[in-house]
């Protein structure tokens, strides 16, 4: 496993319960020298700043919509993997068999299309779905690369994640680009995987003060306490991203998850990415997580409007491509306070302010949704989290009891040991501060409040990826969202929204989206919510106007197989059986594309897939290239034409009720119960039946019995008064024992 920090001593347990049980007063930490400790999570104040009279050190980059730059980083980056590596991957990819897909790659003259691809939100769901599609188009992954799938991620020159996305694309730059099954499940060496069988947030289960949850809240807010005593604001985001890093980062381990023997992910910089050896050979594509920004002082708890500024974080800068904004900023660098792109506190800056952790935190951060508390946690509010969490919805209840107490449970303890300024959000000191003061909402803030990427209801990052100056020309959407409130099942409310903000607010900066249905109801009614579809497959123009998009949304699975995929978003564990049965279901659906009107895979699917990769690369040459015959046989079944569209009837058989593959405790006779209801119902029914004549039988038994006693009854009245019995009536003995007391209390 590929780690960018060294060894480190051990922490003392008692050190770590320290945090829990005394006040800031008498143990906060005053500093913390780097050892590889839990303690890295603090970043380092009062670092020299570059020299801000040279232009080429200036930490601060301003543009315009109509004349954007790039990081020149970043250009070079994707320009060298374009030319080192993207020309023998798609060589790779599509072959030199002229009669699969129909073309001469000679022809393209290596002007191939620019591929970028989306993860969305939805947390460990969202991360397991993305895992499972990119192992389908994985050219390292056997059944993927047979089926012509595997390869789409070897041409790939972006990659964006939001929320849960966010998670899984950080997973995959810090553990050296594995293979998915490798990072998801291990490899029986050195990765033991996501371990997402221990509960993200209350890692030894329901009880909360057991000495395992103990020692693992304690290590979390030892961090923190470390990043405060740095005299910088925490939030609730803080523990959250400490949590993320125990499963997504790569030093945690089943035999260390409750000690201190790593810094668990403290310390590892989104910054620094470009020190990892895959980066540094171009394998990987260039990485964006996106965030959104409450405007500071509205203390919003509803859906963000679409004009508030939306941040996209690279291992380079911290920007927003919005036309309000326009600026990034030196990520190395984050956390430091400038004004007019120089640091308040004279040549005084900060580093170390981009954990990894907090970076994914910061995509994921939905605390600011919140309205009730969960009354057993009564006792531990004070005003300041009654402020936070007393709000029209409520985000935490939508975890189980168990994971919101966690959760609200580390809140109040990081409450009584440290001051934080928003606990709602992730706090970030603001480099724009004087930026566009006439645009921007947050010019005139010391702080910005990041928050979930999606809170503007733009569940897929798709803004970066659309940026004019990154000139994408295809965007493949990895679609594990849950709009579906009843099976969490996609409807393509993210598309919708991201459409809809790029053709008014972006219009200046961001291409335009393609054609798609015009409300979530006709991305059902069509089925393009439940099966593989391109978007955008005819332009009108040349160049044409707009990237064609490849949707591939989380569905049932094509044979009609009970789906275990769409769980819901706040599901914090899955067994391990449960992990290996969603990323095959997956998987097999991510290679099968579809046959209309049945229930078998399309095994002309993956030249399907190379046709849209390949098909804006028609447009680079003069003259432009032919689409080819089985390309247009293709483009008949997977693109979406809103002149002739599909119709859901075409995908017979899917089952869309979720069934747990895996169930534990209670579950196990909820499932038992659900798999064999109608072998019940007809069971009830014969018990029914029989209980009938029975019933019957015994009403005839009586009748005739009663008869009988009659005549006994007149034959006996005779002999009443000589009964032996009645001799003993008038001396009964006294019962001589005593009824046994029971030995605890019923009550």
């Amino acid at each position: 496993m590929f780690f960018l920090a060294p060894g480190r001593r051990p922490f003392l347990s008692t050190l770590v319960v320290a945090c829990l049980v005394s006040h800031a007063a008498s143990q906060e930490p005053t500093s913390f020298p780097s050892q590889n400790s839990v303690t890295d999570y603090a970043p380092s104040t009062n670092v020299e700043c570059p020299d801000f009279s040279i232009q080429s050190q200036s930490l601060i980059r301003v543009f315009t919509p109509e004349n954007q730059t790039l990081h020149p980083d970043e250009v070079s980056y994707v320009s060298q993997r374009a030319s080192l590596v993207l020309q023998d991957a798609w060589q790779s990819w599509l072959g030199t068999n002229e009669s699969k897909h129909g073309y001469n790659l000679p022809a393209f003259q290596g002007n191939y299309p620019k591929v970028g691809m989306a993860i969305p939100g939805g947390g460990l769901r969202a991360a397991l779905y993305g895992a499972g599609c990119l192992s389908g188009l994985d050219a390292r992954n056997d059944s993927a690369k047979a089926a012509g799938t595997g390869g789409l991620l070897q041409v790939t020159s972006y990659l964006s994640g939001l929320s849960g996305g966010s998670w899984i694309t950080g997973s995959m730059y810090f553990n050296n680009w594995p293979t998915m099954d490798d990072m998801v499940l291990g490899n029986g060496g050195d990765m033991e995987g996501w371990l997402l069988d221990i509960n993200l947030v209350s890692p030894d289960g329901v009880d909360l003060i057991s000495d395992n949850n103990q020692a693992f809240f304690g290590s979390i807010l030892w961090s923190i306490m470390a990043k405060a005593a740095q005299g910088i604001d925490t939030s609730l985001t803080d523990p959250w991203a400490r949590m993320i890093s125990y499963h997504f980062l790569n030093q945690t381990n089943r035999a260390n998850f409750f000690t201190n023997d790593t810094a668990h992910g403290a310390g590892q910089l989104w910054s620094n990415i470009p020190l990892i050896p895959a980066y540094q050979q171009f394998q990987t594509p260039f990485p964006i997580i996106v965030a959104d920004s409450r405007p500071v002082g509205s203390n919003l708890t509803t859906v963000l409007s679409p004009d508030s500024t939306v941040f996209e974080i690279t291992p380079l800068e911290l920007a927003s491509y919005d036309p309000n904004l326009s600026a990034g900023m030196n990520l190395s660098r984050a956390g430091t306070h400038l004004s007019n792109g120089k640091a308040v506190n004279g040549s005084a800056c900060v580093t170390g302010f981009d954990q990894a952790g907090f970076i994914m935190g910061s995509s994921a951060s939905l605390f600011n949704v919140s309205s009730s508390r969960i009354p057993q946690f009564d006792q531990v509010f004070n005003s300041d989290m009654q402020q936070i969490l007393d709000f029209a919805r409520n985000t935490i209840s939508e975890f189980s009891q168990s994971d919101g107490a966690a959760i609200l449970y580390v809140l109040s303890r990081q409450l009584k040991e440290v001051r934080t300024r928003a606990d709602d959000v992730a706090n970030w000191p603001n480099p724009f501060n004087g930026i566009k003061n006439t645009t921007f909402q947050d010019s005139d803030e010391e702080w910005l409040e990041l928050i979930d990427g999606a809170s503007n209801q733009e569940n897929i990052p798709y803004g970066p990826l659309f940026v004019r100056e990154r000139g994408l020309d295809v965007i493949v959407t990895i679609e594990g969202s849950s709009d579906d409130p009843i099976n969490n099942w996609p409807n393509g409310t993210g598309p919708l929204f991201s459409a809809k903000r790029q053709s008014t607010i972006l219009r200046s900066s961001h291409q335009q989206f393609p054609p798609i249905p015009q409300d979530a109801q006709s991305f059902v009614d069509t089925g393009v919510n439940a099966r593989a579809t391109f978007f955008g497959c005819d332009p009108t123009q040349s160049p044409p106007e707009y990237p064609l998009v490849i949707y591939l949304p989380n569905a049932p699975p094509i044979n009609g197989d009970d789906p275990v995929t769409n769980t819901a978003t706040f599901t914090l564990s899955y067994t391990r059986k449960h992990q290996e049965i969603f990323l095959s279901q997956v998987h097999t659906n991510t290679i099968s594309g579809f046959t209309p009107n049945a229930n078998i895979p399309d095994p002309n699917f993956g030249t399907c897939l190379q046709c849209a990769a390949i098909d804006r690369g028609r447009f680079k040459v003069t003259p432009n290239i032919a689409r080819s015959a089985i390309c247009k046989q293709c483009f008949q079944q997977y693109c979406f034409d809103p002149e002739n569209p599909p119709s859901r009837s075409e995908l017979p058989g899917r089952k869309q009720v979720f069934v747990d593959p895996d169930p534990q405790g209670l579950g196990k006779v909820d499932n038992f119960f659900t798999k064999n209801m109608s072998a019940l119902i007809g069971g009830l029914v014969g018990l029914v039946v029989f209980l009938g004549f029975l019933i019957g039988g015994l009403f005839w038994w009586r009748k005739r019995k009663s008869a009988r006693q009659q005549a006994y009854k007149r034959v006996n009245d005779f002999h009443e008064d000589d009964a032996p019995w009645q001799r003993y009536s008038d001396h009964p003995h006294e019962e001589t024992y005593e009824m046994p007391t029971h030995r605890s209390s019923l009550s």
